[in-house]
């Protein structure tokens, strides 16, 4: 060992010893990362528990593990540093020194557990907690916890973002949309005191735009999709959630109904689970999808790895995960470990024992019981889980990382246990816990750097990506080119926001996840895919190039369809429609979403033409040209081959006619625009000077006005060496301000 390192070593102690541990921050991480997994309730190695300190004063079969104010005597410092006996953790690397140190420190200076000498982990135990607010002048008492923490931690305090920056926040994590032109400069022109707090009071009271941005929270939550084939038993909960979100239902009877969904009430989709194709792990049929998923959600309880065995990387054990799914089983379940049958049965039971819920044998029962159970007002992880996840979506970041392992201490657990407190004294409304949060100045702080290892501390939001939903919505509405819903069996679409539509290459690149399972957080670093779909992609091109032209006025209306069949997936559909009039005929055939569609055979049969000398057969070809023949009907069977209905086919086409060029993106014909969608302030782009268009896009995309260099640099991207303004320069400067961090980022 070098001079420097053995100074170093020897000095540790010394400053460890003279300066306090803190047992939340410090020693705690390395008890849970470290000894957990092997000292954890069932039956632990050694019989020695870890999950209070009268667990490690009692010890195991070697005695007790420390002996308070004297680490030397500690067995748990004696194994941790291989002094007696095999070493411990007896796989994976051994303790650092810097964590051997901090942990003789913290038993020499009496092993305190949390500020007390008594209290488990403080999250472990289910109770509710309500610390007082501390003294200050803050209104919002978010702020004064948030007052005292930076004073703790000797921090500079930080003035509130801008006018412009707090309202891109706020429309954005409100509505998923940017505020208007005109919207902006109304609110940066009010000169009330309280305009920022009002401002959040009239977005949260705008239901539906709020309701479509925050479902896409929940779907991920609740993996729950549109666009998509729902194979097997698993439903939709739109309908039901869409309404939900809209009417402010109090979260408490929200994940009530989740759990015990009436029959045909819109909800079961939840419980019900994927019924995966072909032989699955046994960890995978619906009741423990519905255990996982449950405790994952609602409480922050990661019980996917004891669903295989017992984990490895935290307490839980295979028969806490078995025993929360026998609550949604209509079945006894049997035990199996790594896919070996136990011979074992479960006992239906909740994983804390804390909380007492009596129930039956009957599914009814059972069921009811665990909506009681998750939702009790004894069961302060159900407010904690819920809010630490918002916190996570305002603000980069929650009181406690990772967000589903609640047992990891928060970097501010009275914030966090007060924000619970108040959210159940307001009846679980998850829009008061919105204003609570984007009202105080914790939230109004300028973005920080993120630190995520385990010395973190609060500095203020962190730079959040915009979502998939945020980035595609935000187009439609800064160009008016609104993309259209085509329910699959309606004559009419709708223009519709980014979340009902099934997800594309684009929206994946972005971080929308395919729900298949539940998704608690999404991937947000940049990656390759993601950088060839913005640069490259088909997608965001063809948008682009649609909404330019779009804006100048270029774009004509689009022709409506003469015939729509709607869903086909076998047999046959009778064409009988009038064509008076018509030059051409364009007969379309489109896949909507077929298994296999190369193996899927469709086409036009028994064709013909109705004209003055009675009917015509026709072979069918994507264009009939009929101008002068006089003909008044078309008359055709839209077919599909009985030999396309294989399983592994699985065939969706829809069959059209027109007698003009079909527009691709919209042969259904479309009916009113959606109550959500925002009027296309850029509709008179045509008739702006090019320098005028580029600061519209500025104020509309970023929310500030361009600079003078900027201005010029975007009126030649426009003019593309023209003297007015070209749908190809348009859409190279959209494109250009959509790729930019400050666009792409919340700052």
């Amino acid at each position: 060992m070098s001079i420097t390192r053995t100074f170093i070593a020897l000095l540790l102690p010394c400053l460890a010893a003279a300066q306090k541990v803190d047992f939340l921050k410090e020693v705690q991480p390395i008890l849970t990362a470290r000894c957990l997994a092997c000292h954890s309730s069932g039956k632990p190695q050694a019989g020695l528990r870890i999950h209070t300190r009268n667990d490690l004063l009692r010890g195991g079969q070697g005695g007790p593990a420390i002996v308070a104010g004297h680490s030397a005597d500690s067995l748990l410092i004696q194994k941790v540093t291989g002094q007696r006996g095999l070493r411990m953790p007896p796989s994976g690397a051994p303790l650092t020194p810097q964590e051997i140190t901090l942990l003789r420190a913290w038993v020499d200076q009496g092993a305190i557990w949390d500020g007390a000498l008594e209290t488990g982990p403080p999250l472990a135990a289910l109770a509710p907690r309500r610390p007082p607010v501390p003294a200050g002048t803050a209104v919002n008492p978010i702020d004064r916890f948030i007052d005292s923490y930076i004073a703790a931690n000797k921090l500079p305090p930080a003035q509130p973002v801008a006018d412009s920056l707090f309202a891109r926040r706020a429309w954005l994590d409100i509505t998923g949309l940017p505020p208007t032109r005109q919207e902006l400069a109304a609110f940066q022109q009010n000169t009330a005191a309280n305009k920022r707090n009002l401002l959040v009071d009239q977005l949260v009271a705008r239901r539906r735009p709020y309701a479509e941005h925050w479902i896409s929270f929940w779907n991920d939550l609740l993996r729950n999709d549109e666009g998509v084939i729902y194979h097997g038993e698993r439903k939709s909960i739109t309908a039901w959630l869409l309404t939900a979100l809209e009417n402010n239902t109090p979260y408490d009877e929200l994940v009530r109904t989740l759990l015990n969904p009436a029959p045909k009430g819109g909800a079961e989709g939840f419980l019900t689970g994927m019924t995966w194709r072909g032989v699955v792990s046994a960890s995978q049929n619906p009741p423990m999808q519905a255990a996982q998923n449950s405790a994952q959600v609602f409480l922050g309880v990661n019980l996917k790895c004891a669903a295989c065995h017992d984990s490895f990387v935290n307490r839980w054990k295979l028969r806490d995960t078995y025993g929360l799914a026998a609550m949604f089983s209509e079945e006894p379940l049997e035990l199996v470990r790594c896919d070996v049958k136990t011979g074992q049965m479960a006992e239906a039971r909740f994983p804390f024992p804390d909380l007492t819920v009596a129930f039956d044998t009957s599914m009814d029962s059972r069921r009811s019981a665990a909506a009681t159970w998750f939702t009790h007002p004894d069961n302060g992880r159900f407010a904690r889980t819920i809010v630490n996840r918002y916190w996570k979506a305002l603000l980069g970041r929650g009181f406690v990382e990772p967000a589903d392992d609640m047992d990891v201490p928060p970097w501010n657990r009275d914030l966090l246990d007060w924000l619970a407190s108040d959210f159940a004294d307001h009846h679980y409304d998850l829009q008061h816990l919105l204003r609570q949060i984007i009202t105080s100045r914790a939230y109004q702080m300028p973005a920080a750097p993120d630190s995520a290892d385990k010395t973190y501390v609060f500095r203020g939001p962190t730079l959040r990506r915009l979502t998939a939903e945020q980035f595609e919505d935000t187009i439609s509405a800064v160009t008016g080119d609104w993309r259209i819903n085509a329910p699959r069996n309606e004559a009419y679409a709708s223009y519709t926001r980014e979340w009902r539509l099934k997800s594309d290459p684009l929206s994946r690149a972005l971080g929308r996840p395919i729900r298949d399972q539940v998704y608690t957080e999404r991937a947000t670093e940049a990656t390759t895919f993601q950088a060839l779909e913005l640069t490259n992609g088909p997608q965001l091109s063809q948008r682009l190039e649609r909404a330019s032209r779009a804006m100048l006025g270029q774009l004509p209306p689009a022709p409506e369809n003469l015939y729509d069949s709607k869903l086909m997936r076998s047999g046959k559909s009778e064409v009988d429609i009038d064509i008076t009039g018509a030059r051409e005929l364009y007969l379309l055939i489109q896949d909507v979403d077929s298994y296999d569609p190369a193996r899927v055979i469709a086409f036009w049969a028994n064709a013909e033409l109705i004209g003055p000398e009675g009917a015509t057969p026709v072979t069918p070809a994507p264009v009939l040209h009929i101008a002068g023949k006089g003909y008044t009907r078309f008359r055709a069977q839209a077919t599909i081959d009985d030999k396309s209905r294989a399983s592994d086919i699985s065939p969706a086409v829809r069959f059209f006619v027109f007698k003009e060029k079909p527009d691709p993106d919209r042969l259904i014909r479309i009916a009113k625009p959606s109550a959500g969608q925002q009027s296309n302030q850029s509709a008179d782009a045509a008739s702006k000077s090019p320098a005028t268009l580029a600061q519209t896009l500025y104020l509309q995309l970023l929310q500030r006005e361009a600079t003078p260099k900027e201005t010029a640099v975007a009126a030649r991207i426009l003019t593309a060496g023209t003297s007015t303004t070209q749908p190809a320069g348009l859409e190279d400067l959209l494109w250009s301000l959509l790729l930019t961090p400050e666009f792409q980022f919340i700052h």
